[in-house]
């Protein structure tokens, strides 16, 4: 494709939801560069055994902090008007009531993981952790009622404010010789950052006492969302923790490294295109003409964002690595490149799950993580026969294979659905 149709291509894409990945992806961006700077000092002063036992926390702390993404606030963006307040009133006690049971289960789950990795050295910063769920449940409808109202600036520039805050403060730390608190404790300290960003930039407030009305609605909604982000997240880390306990916390280190430096760039562009394209789809529900030209125009927008980033990050890799981090992190150059590779297919089959979401299909969405999830895990354990580099083709192979399957199957399915619901 030449640049001309490359420039005519984007100029037709639909503009609401490119703005709002603009805003993520911009804000991504920031986040992206303050991150590379604290990696290249990272690098610099950590040891492979502290990114290691960073990792083994940092894992244990995501497994827990999934059950925000419980489906309450999908369904705050999905309701119909009349019904959003007296729904989000139930929701916030509802959060309240989740993250404070979180806060305990994430102090009691620090024991089994320190004799799990035969190291007491994590249980502290795992309770220390903890105490952000405590702040969560005060912003999160408010960060679900802004998602609904395509507000995304705000949670853009509030989440770059947070992270970069984070990756300063870790880049201190690491020069200080903190050791492994300096990946934990700057996440610990900007807690407050996000909380008080949502606030400002959202007016709701709860009103009058406690209630447990509609909870029942809320958790039959958020069960199947909240088994399929179970499932994403075990999928984020089943890598991590497989390495971590067959092979060994440097072998995680090194791992850790390559993922988050060659990942780490896509990831945050992918979590932008997640997060735009539910509102952008369920606003166009009831015209299918319209609702299939904004998946497609938002399928048009990935490519030519994703891929072309994705393959130049991997044929520079082999340059950049021991120029920027140092040469004791060239070994860790195929697992990058392998898992950058993977990169590729993900935000396609994202798409496709929130596609399935907008036309309130989250069940089927959970069926294919549950197989998925299943066969992710074959490979891997094959894979780690091989070593760490074995992990990582794992990763490559079983996302190449699988995942555009179920894109084309699921973009399929609703199309052919919405049509004869039309007809009828």
């Amino acid at each position: 494709m030449s640049f001309r149709a490359i420039v005519t291509q984007l100029k037709t894409l639909d503009s609401p939801f490119a703005r709002n990945v603009g805003w993520l992806g911009g804000s991504g961006a920031v986040i992206r560069v303050s991150r590379l700077i604290t990696t290249i000092i990272l690098a610099r002063f950590l040891s492979p055994h502290d990114y290691g036992l960073a990792a083994v926390v940092l894992t244990t702390n995501e497994f827990i902090r999934v059950f925000a993404r419980n489906g309450i606030g999908i369904r705050l963006i999905q309701v119909e008007e009349k019904q959003l307040e007296n729904l989000a009133q139930s929701a916030y006690w509802l959060n309240w009531a989740i993250f404070i049971g979180l806060f305990a289960i994430q102090c009691l789950t620090a024991f089994p993981i320190a004799w799990f990795y035969r190291d007491n050295n994590l249980i502290v910063p795992i309770c220390g952790m903890a105490f952000n769920l405590l702040l969560l449940p005060l912003g999160m409808v408010q960060a679900a009622l802004i998602q609904r109202e395509g507000r995304f600036k705000a949670i853009a520039l509030t989440d770059m404010l947070q992270v970069c805050t984070d990756n300063i403060l870790s880049a201190v730390f690491a020069i200080a010789g903190l050791g492994m608190w300096a990946l934990v404790l700057p996440k610990m300290l900007v807690a407050p950052i996000w909380v008080y960003g949502i606030l400002k930039n959202h007016s709701w407030r709860p009103k009058g006492q406690f209630t447990t009305a509609r909870w029942g609605e809320l958790m039959r909604f958020g069960r199947s969302v909240l088994g399929a982000e179970l499932l994403n997240t075990l999928r984020a880390n089943l890598d991590y923790l497989i390495v971590g306990r067959f092979l060994s916390i440097e072998a995680l280190g090194l791992y850790y490294f390559a993922f988050n430096a060659g990942f780490g760039v896509s990831f945050g562009i992918i979590s932008s295109i997640k997060s735009a394209l539910l509102p952008h789809l369920c606003d166009a529900r009831s015209n299918l003409v319209q609702f299939r030209w904004r998946y497609q125009s938002s399928l048009k927008t990935i490519a030519l964002v994703i891929i072309p980033l994705v393959l130049l990050q991997s044929f520079l890799a082999p340059f950049y690595v021991p120029l920027i981090f140092g040469q004791k992190w060239m070994v860790a150059v195929p697992i990058l490149i392998l898992i950058c590779l993977s990169a590729i297919p993900r935000p396609f089959a994202d798409s496709a799950s929130q596609l399935l979401l907008a036309v309130d299909k989250p069940e089927i969405d959970l069926v294919w993580n549950l197989l998925f999830t299943g066969l992710f895990a074959i490979g891997l354990f094959i894979g780690v026969h091989w070593q760490s580099v074995g992990v990582a083709m794992a990763v490559l192979l079983t996302h190449c294979l699988f995942l555009p399957l179920f894109a084309v199957w699921a973009t399929r399915y609703v199309f052919k659905r919405q049509k004869l619901d039309q007809k009828c």
